[in-house]
């Protein structure tokens, strides 16, 4: 799936948050990614680890797998991946291997994410590849969504 375009980190943004809407309505937790390359979309994913019984069916791993299929090559060298929250240790070790250029997220994760939140793992010193973080792209857009589902998943248990 390639779409030409030359946007800004906003407008990829929104498109992450599309397919984290996609999540949503498929009761998942609403995270989207998307993969850039040159300006054209290689890839779009959402969470799936309840409807695919994968725990790492995060969004972030999705759109890296299907984007290296795309490309015919597990190095995804000057690609930038959106996601919309944070990410954990098991997509940052991902986005290592597959040596992506940059990483864009919206929302922080206070609890486990390794872009610069809980840890800074994604730019420890040890860290042979190294990726550009942008953190904070649509932030309140990004963790309204998260909080809003996680209010309803809490407010239908109480029924």
């Amino acid at each position: 799936m390639r779409v030409e375009a030359d946007h800004s980190d906003e407008y990829w943004m929104r498109q992450a948050l599309g397919a984290a809407l996609v999540a949503e309505k498929n009761n998942e937790v609403p995270v989207g990614a998307i993969l850039v390359k040159d300006n054209q979309l290689i890839s779009s994913a959402n969470n799936s680890p309840i409807s695919l019984n994968d725990p790492c069916a995060h969004a972030e791993v999705l759109a890296i797998r299907s984007a290296a299929l795309d490309l015919d090559n597990y190095r995804l060298l000057g690609t930038t991946l959106y996601v919309t929250l944070e990410p954990c240790m098991m997509c940052a070790g991902a986005m290592l291997h597959a040596r992506i250029e940059r990483l864009v997220f919206g929302a922080y994760d206070e609890k486990t994410g390794v872009a610069g939140s809980c840890f800074d793992w994604i730019n420890d010193d040890k860290q042979l590849h190294k990726i550009q973080v942008q953190g904070g792209v649509l932030e309140e857009d990004c963790r309204l969504l998260l909080q809003n589902f996680f209010k309803q998943k809490r407010l239908a248990a109480k029924k």
